[in-house]
């Protein structure tokens, strides 16, 4: 016995992680994989190795499960932004970064393999109207709005041009992103950064 007073393997074993953080592990891999509708709140529950309980305490319905996962979505690629934003030094860095965000989102490790931007997969399921259709596109909007914001850094005296192009950017990278799902690589996005690139170089 331990100076604790409790064997050894009891002291070392992990604590067991909170059953909304697996259920939202679970709900991503599966949604992603094999789609929102396709997938069971049995399934969700098995994969998370949780009582289907628990998903009840967590979330009152299987809406509440999909809001959360686009939320969890939408931060992720905040995340893979703000890396990218945090070595850029100009505002065309900065536009850059935002395709760097969704080329290292193509690149990240997938069960079942890439297969395009999962908001916009998911929004595909929902009926119009949805309220999960409308959490895709304020994420896009947000999008548009950081490649403005570093639009205009390029643009002195001439801030009103900056939405134009930055919803030209939103556009080239909305369908490479669509093209690099059905590819399921990252060759289109690869190819419409450097088109960016060109682009701002004109300006």
């Amino acid at each position: 016995m331990a100076a604790s007073g409790l064997p050894a393997s009891v002291r070392s074993a992990p604590a067991r992680r909170p059953a909304r953080e697996l259920l939202l592990e679970a709900a991503a891999r599966l949604f992603y994989a094999h789609g929102v509708a396709a997938t069971g709140i049995d399934t969700i529950t098995a994969e998370a190795g949780v009582a289907r309980k628990s998903l009840y305490n967590n979330f009152s319905s299987k809406a509440e499960l999909v809001a959360a996962y686009l939320e969890a979505r939408h931060g992720e690629w905040l995340g893979l932004y703000r890396r990218r934003l945090d070595t850029a030094r100009t505002p065309r860095d900065g536009v850059l970064a935002v395709f760097d965000a969704y080329l290292d989102h193509a690149n990240s490790a997938y069960q079942h393999g890439f297969r395009g931007c999962g908001l916009l997969n998911a929004a595909a399921e929902l009926p119009a109207g949805d309220p999960g259709r409308q959490a895709v596109r304020r994420h896009k909007e947000e999008v548009q709005e950081l490649l403005a914001r570093h639009v205009s850094g390029m643009l002195p005296g001439r801030p009103e041009q900056a939405p134009a192009i930055a919803a030209h950017l939103a556009f080239l990278l909305e369908g490479a992103m669509a093209r690099a799902g059905l590819e399921g690589n990252d060759g289109p996005l690869t190819e419409a950064r450097r088109m960016a690139g060109q682009l701002l170089d004109t300006l």
